[in-house]
Formats: C-alpha cells, structure tokens, sequence
C-alpha cells in the first residue's frame, strides 16, 4: 500500500512539472516566475539582461498567444508581466488590483514606475480603465482588437457576435443590467479620454473583418473621442484579417512605437 502511494505521489509529482513545463514552454529561453497574487495568478518574465531604465510591459489578457511583441521587448532588456483578472471586464475590482500588482512589481523588482500596457481583446478594458485612473504611471498602450465598449462585445448588442454567457458575468461585473448598460461610461470609448487628455500615445491594431470585436464599434469610436480630446492614435490594419491572429507576423511596427514611447536607447 506504501508502494502505490508513494508511486502514485511520483506520477502527481511528475504531472505537475509537465503541466508547467507546457505552460512555460512559451518562454522557455527565459526565467519564468509564476505566483499567486490576491487570489489571482501572476507571472513575471525575466530578461537576459534587464534594461537599465526597468522598462516592462504589462500584459492584461491571453497569456503566452502571439508572444511576438512581448519576446522583442525582452530581447530589448524588458520584464513581461501578468495578472489574471478574467471575468472582470475592467470593473473597479479589477482595477484595485491592478493597482496593488503595480506596487508590488515596481517594489519587488525595482521596475520603472512608468510601464507599457498590452491589452489584447477583451484585455483593452482593463488597460484603458486602469490606464485612466493611473495616467501618471503609463508609457503608451499597445492595444490588439480591443473590446472598447461592452455592447458591442459580449453585449452584441450591434452587428457583433456577441457572447450571451460573457454579457451575463460583464453585467454582473459591473453591477449592470439591460437598461443601466446603455448609459455606462466605465468603458474605454469613454475613460480613453483621460488618456487622450494625458498625453498617452497609443496604438491600434485590428483585423479589417473582425466581426467578434468589430472596428467601426470599438477602435473607429475609441479614435474619434480620442483625437477630438487631443490625443495621438495609430492604427495598423490588416486587411482580409478577422479578429484573429492578434498581432503581426513581424512585430517590428509595434515594437518600434513602443520603444519611441518610452524613449529607448541602446
């Protein structure tokens, strides 16, 4: 009987290295921490050799997909982070902790206490709520078909697809229903104002068909409000190109803004 559990224990022991060994396998070449924060799970991203100025980027959604950017900028002396905040949809829960994970970054790994935020999908919430409340702490926003108003995603409420289990736990979220959404301005077509106020640059990428995350109902109003607020929004288009793949296949547009956001030398 001690035999069987020791060998069953062995087998545990081994599934475990294998499971996070698969969800390392990403960033293999690099050290990799992963923790829980709050109740939430964390991950950190070390580069070969850091920059200088602790530059980092903060990724608020789908961790490990199209690394493209994030494995440039640690090539360039980056820390990658994360926090999990699924199901939150940018809420002021989800902000709180964002907040508290900044701290912690900047104090436990002397990082600058400016950072770049990437905020792919249903990620742009998050990183246009927080970046509106924190202007003071941002370098510019990568943001990747990003969900800028919740009616158009999960809602569906327009010509986008919708998602009638996502649309439930955002409303729940945010404390919300079918008729107190319609006036909701905690989304970012409305904080990214504070944002264009601020002086944050920002850039756009989206697919010219994505009908999930639909350009004329997000970024094309996110764009209007923005430069009407004085503020600086590139996009990139990719024609043909639905809401998927995010990213390009080479990064180098996107690097390149954001290593001119924050005043990059070699």
């Amino acid at each position: 009987m001690k035999q069987n559990t020791t060998h069953i224990l062995v087998l545990i022991t081994l599934f475990v290295s294998l499971t996070a060994f698969a969800k390392d396998s990403v960033f293999s070449e690099y050290e990799v921490k992963e923790f829980v924060f709050q109740g939430r799970d964390a991950k950190v991203v070390f580069p070969k050799k850091a920059n200088a100025n602790g530059y980092w980027i903060w990724r608020a959604r789908f961790w490990g997909a199209e690394p493209q950017v994030d494995k440039a900028l640690l090539e360039k002396g980056f820390h990658v982070v994360y926090l999990d905040v699924a199901h939150l949809f940018g809420n002021e829960q989800a902000i709180q902790l964002w907040n508290d994970f900044y701290a912690y970054c900047i104090s436990e790994y002397n990082l600058n206490k400016k950072v770049v935020l990437e905020g792919l999908s249903r990620g742009g919430l998050i990183v246009y709520n927080w970046a509106a409340q924190n202007t003071d702490k941002v370098f510019t926003i990568y943001a990747d078909a990003p969900v800028c108003d919740i009616k158009s995603w999960p809602g569906g409420l327009y010509s986008g697809e919708g998602s009638p289990k996502d649309w439930e736990r955002c409303l729940a979220a945010h404390g919300l229903d079918s008729v107190s959404v319609k006036s909701f301005k905690g989304i970012p077509i409305h904080t990214g104002v504070k944002v264009a106020e601020a002086g944050i640059p920002v850039l756009h990428v989206y697919g010219a068909v994505d009908v999930v995350v639909p350009f004329e109902e997000n970024t094309a109003l996110l764009k209007e409000k923005f430069e009407s607020a004085g503020g600086t929004i590139k996009l990139i288009r990719k024609e043909g190109v639905g809401h998927h793949p995010h990213s390009l296949e080479d990064p180098g547009p996107i690097v390149g803004f954001i290593l001119d956001s924050v005043d990059y030398k070699e």
